[in-house]
């Protein structure tokens, strides 16, 4: 019967995947998807840490957000049903031309905003996809946490 060879220690396993990390960021298509500085900021954690941190924020983060839509969404629809039973019961009047011209002045309003805002939306993207370059295993864990959060 033969030998059993001892499991490996941690510290080969984590040796074993930090060569891993360094072989794929030496691949053209990882420096033509992440680019070539790309790697993690926060480095000196593992890459089991990177994922729980990202995993428990993103979980967090996501059930926050569910916890929050239903109530501003109970909050929104019961607002609009109160207004449509007062509107039907005579206890509100709407100036329909009014609302119309309120509309078209928002309208005109917000094009003027947005032309404005294109230059500071691109930075703020570009900025974010090399966050997301940088640090794409803790980005993994939250979106992961994220849909687990809105799910629970």
């Amino acid at each position: 019967i033969g030998k059993r060879t001892p499991p490996p220690s941690a510290q080969e396993i984590y040796d074993k995947v930090v060569d891993l990390t360094e072989y794929a960021k030496r691949q053209r298509w990882w420096n033509r998807l992440f680019g070539k500085n790309s790697g993690p900021v926060a480095e000196k954690y593992s890459v089991a840490t990177q994922i729980a941190i990202g995993g428990v924020s993103g979980w967090c983060a996501g059930y926050l957000f569910q916890k929050v839509g239903k109530v501003a969404a109970t909050a929104v629809g019961g607002g609009l049903l109160l207004l449509q039973i007062a509107n039907n019961s005579g206890y509100v009047q709407v100036d329909w031309k009014r609302v119309e011209k309120d509309v078209n002045k928002a309208k005109k309003q917000l094009k003027k905003g947005t032309d404005q805002a294109v230059p500071e939306l691109n930075t703020f993207m570009e900025k974010s996809t090399e966050f997301v370059k940088k640090n794409i295993v803790v980005t993994g864990g939250f979106v992961g946490g994220f849909l687990l959060g809105l799910a629970s």
